[in-house]
């Protein structure tokens, strides 16, 4: 009896080893069996040992099956074993290789990339055989400040001195002191030129060669991270090959890069799309915790480097926060992740706020108002995701409303007792933008003319509809939102969400990194339609999220269970359609942009402008050093640069005050008196002002946006009436009457250099009255 229960023991333990060690189906079978044969002989035994009637088991028989069923058992967990060994062994190298590829090509199409944007830039502007002063010209759009700033880092004799002379700024704008640092947002500078002084690089670059290089490695970095954010969120490669391809055809819509190298946009959405790909992988739930970690670390550095190097950053991040803030209220991602993300975007506001010299737009940002709405009402509402659907649907509104109405409420209190310049304009600009207010003042209509706060024309959505990345995001959009609707009725009925979720429940939307991008192209795309601005910031994630929906077999068997297929295996058919499809896009752009992306390196017109280039010239032989200069925000940022004169205004449309003296700088081009022009330029200690042709004799389809035409409505000198235009100024536009050379214009001003394009004239110290 004693031998019989030992082996009874034996075989269970064996049997346990084998199923930890997933035997064959067959082998568990008979495991199965055992137990009941051993009961049967243990019942057997003790009642012939109580004197029953049943014949009793030969003692050799039972001894000889219970050595082999030692030795069966002592042989089957040692061959599990190696097999286990094996089949993980070959899974983890066909991973490694796997992670080995993708890495590759997402290294190889940032390279290939940034090597295409060098060879474009360089034909486009003849930049290798231009002088300095004729490749500093070619930054246009009055960004060419932002270098005159590197230069100015790189002469100084000290990295520390220079720093210390840009906080205390009086050779830039005439007149004032200003922090150069904290107004222009230098961080990019002062890295850049820092690396270059530390490393030597002067030895074997020129110091426009490592800038520029600089923001062409960091659009590398750029179209890596949408490569990879694509693939994390697919599973496969092909995605962010896919994803790249449809981002460098719709350049035009996806980057400034081409005709502005300085902006701030340039050097602050590269680190933007790492902090997406870091947060994709973040919230998935099917990653390591050594993966998770390095997420959350790159998370949080490329978060705090984004809110560094662009003022307008927290903005950006309050969407993106706000797409978090919904994850979390409808219980699509762990608490625990939640408290996290929101650990990284405080950890980073405050060290930025100091960074920026103590910026009250921080303090007073939506994003910081967010963040602790959330944090009071998640203390407030323990319970707020527990109970039936109606009760949980009464405590999210109460949710929203408390979160927002503390946001608000923080917001208000901090602009009360820090007052911030520009929240009121900003207000009054949106209450015109949306149609609630109208108004005369040049600089709200000055800023509505801008093509960035228009709305995007429909050549935008042709672009992309050509393209095909538009039908297929709008495919993939619809199928992952509907999805993700499902899935948050089912959170608000109380089903938990899945974690492990397989390909066969066909259930893309229960992805908590996919909820996630669905909310975020929706808002982006949604400021879109009323921003064209924003499409730089919303097309790079349309090429990357439809890539990731055309190559993922998840998203092709979530329609097919919607479509209950069943004459065809939906797994099978999923993984066929997840292949063919992107191998078809991708053949078809090959075909039909491919030779037209080549063909812009070799057909790219010669860039020129002589004009400017003669009138540079001139400011630098003629010009005394510590003359001033009033004319366009955009061509003064190019006379800073290339001359180091001072300005009366910069091209910086973030700054209320720089845009009020932008606007009295161009009343030269409105229909004002010799006199008050004289009053307003000697305000601004100004020597000469340049008068632009292309601004006086602007000739434009939209009348209303011209800047000649806003003055007159500012300065109440037209107003329309019922479609009529009546002009009350009794004096000449002013550009025009200064060129007859009569006076009473010659008194105060004197013509010292004209060429097609410019006209300076100087301003008198000594009035001289002739009639």
């Amino acid at each position: 009896m004693t031998e019989l229960r030992c082996r009874k023991t034996d075989t269970s333990e064996g049997a346990t080893e084998e199923d930890g060690g997933q035997i064959e189906p067959e082998v568990q079978t008979t495991d199965a069996k055992e137990p009941v044969n051993t009961e049967e002989d243990e019942g057997s035994v003790s009642i012939s040992g109580d004197g029953g009637d049943k014949p009793q088991k030969d003692e050799g028989q039972v001894k000889e099956k219970d050595a082999q069923h030692k030795e069966e058992a002592s042989k089957r967990p040692e061959s599990a074993v190696k097999r286990s060994k094996s089949s993980s062994a070959s899974v983890f190298l066909q991973r490694l290789v796997r992670v080995f590829f993708g890495f590759l090509a997402a290294v190889a199409c940032g390279i290939l990339y940034a090597a295409y944007l060098s060879a474009y830039h360089d034909r486009k502007f003849w930049f290798s055989t231009r002088q300095e002063l004729e490749r500093e010209i070619t930054f246009q759009g009055g960004s060419g400040v932002y270098y005159y700033y590197y230069k100015h880092m790189l002469t100084v004799p000290s990295f520390e001195r220079g720093f210390y002379e840009l906080t205390i700024d009086n050779r830039t704008v005439s007149g004032q002191t200003i922090n150069a640092v904290e107004r222009l947002s230098l961080y990019p500078e002062l890295i850049t030129s820092y690396i270059y002084r530390v490393t030597d690089s002067q030895d074997f670059v020129e110091p426009i060669y490592f800038y520029i290089g600089a923001v062409f490695g960091l659009q590398a970095v750029y179209v890596t991270a949408l490569f990879v954010c694509s693939w994390v969120m697919s599973g496969t490669w092909v995605a962010g090959m896919l994803a790249v391809a449809w981002y460098v055809i719709n350049r035009p819509d996806t980057t400034k890069v081409d005709f502005a190298i300085p902006l701030r946009d340039n050097w602050a959405l590269p680190y933007f799309s790492c902090q997406v790909a870091a947060l994709t992988g973040f919230l998935s739930n099917n990653i390591s915790s050594a993966t998770e970690m390095f997420c959350y670390l790159t998370m949080s550095a490329t978060t705090f480097t984004f809110l560094l190097v662009w003022e307008h950053s927290h903005y950006v991040l309050f969407i993106q926060a706000l797409c978090l803030f919904l994850l979390d209220s409808f219980d699509l991602v762990p608490p625990r992740k939640m408290a996290d993300i929101q650990k990284v975007y405080l950890s980073s506001l405050f060290p930025v706020y100091l960074c920026q010299f103590q910026n009250p737009a921080l303090l007073s940002s939506p994003l910081l108002g967010l963040l602790i709405g959330s944090v009071l009402a998640r203390y407030f509402q323990q319970k707020m995701k527990k109970g039936p659907l109606v009760a949980r649907v009464m405590k999210l509104f109460l949710h929203f409303h408390l979160v927002f109405t503390t946001a608000i409420t923080f917001s208000y209190l901090v602009k009360k007792l820090i007052p911030v310049s520009e929240s009121d304009f900003i207000l009054k600009f949106l209450e015109v933008k949306f149609g609630l207010n109208t108004t005369t003042d040049f600089i709200t209509n000055f800023l509505l003319c801008q093509e960035s706060f228009q709305t995007p024309s429909q050549d935008l959505f042709l672009r992309l509809t050509q393209a095909s990345v538009l039908p297929f995001y709008l495919l993939v959009l619809t199928v992952c939102l509907l999805s993700t609707l499902q899935t948050i009725y089912r959170r608000l009925s109380g089903q938990p969400m899945k974690t492990n979720i397989r390909l066969e429940d066909g259930r893309i939307g229960e992805q908590p990194e996919v909820i996630y991008h669905v909310f975020h192209t929706l808002l982006f795309g949604g400021l879109t339609l009323l921003f064209d601005g924003m499409k730089y910031l919303w097309t790079p994630y349309v090429c990357m999220f439809t890539a990731f929906g055309v190559c993922s077999p998840d998203l092709w068997m979530t329609v097919f269970k919607w479509l209950k297929l069943k004459s065809i295996h939906p797994v099978v058919l999923s993984l066929i359609l997840s292949t063919a499809v992107p191998t078809i896009i991708g053949f078809s752009l090959w075909r039909e942009y491919c030779p037209r992306v080549l063909a812009e390196l070799s057909d790219v017109p010669e860039f020129y402008n002589p004009d400017t280039v003669e009138l540079i010239n001139w400011i630098k032989s003629q010009a005394p050093v510590a003359a001033v200069f009033a004319g366009s925000p955009q061509l003064l940022g190019t006379v800073k640069l290339c001359s180091g004169s001072a300005v009366t205004s910069l091209p910086l449309y973030s700054d209320i005050n720089l845009l009020r003296r932008t606007e009295d700088t161009y009343q030269v081009y409105a229909m004002r008196s010799a006199e008050d022009i004289y009053k307003i330029l000697t305000s601004q200690k100004t020597n000469y002002v340049i008068i632009e042709d292309s601004i006086c004799n602007e000739l434009s389809l939209n009348k209303g946006c011209r800047i000649k035409d806003l003055l007159d409505i500012s300065n109440g000198h037209v107003i329309h009436d019922k479609g009529e235009i009546y002009s009350f100024s009794k004096h000449g536009r002013f550009c025009h009457e200064i060129k007859m050379n009569y006076s009473p214009y010659t008194n105060y001003f004197t013509r010292v250099f004209w060429n097609r394009s410019y006209h300076v004239y100087k301003v008198n110290t000594v009035i001289s009255f002739q009639y």
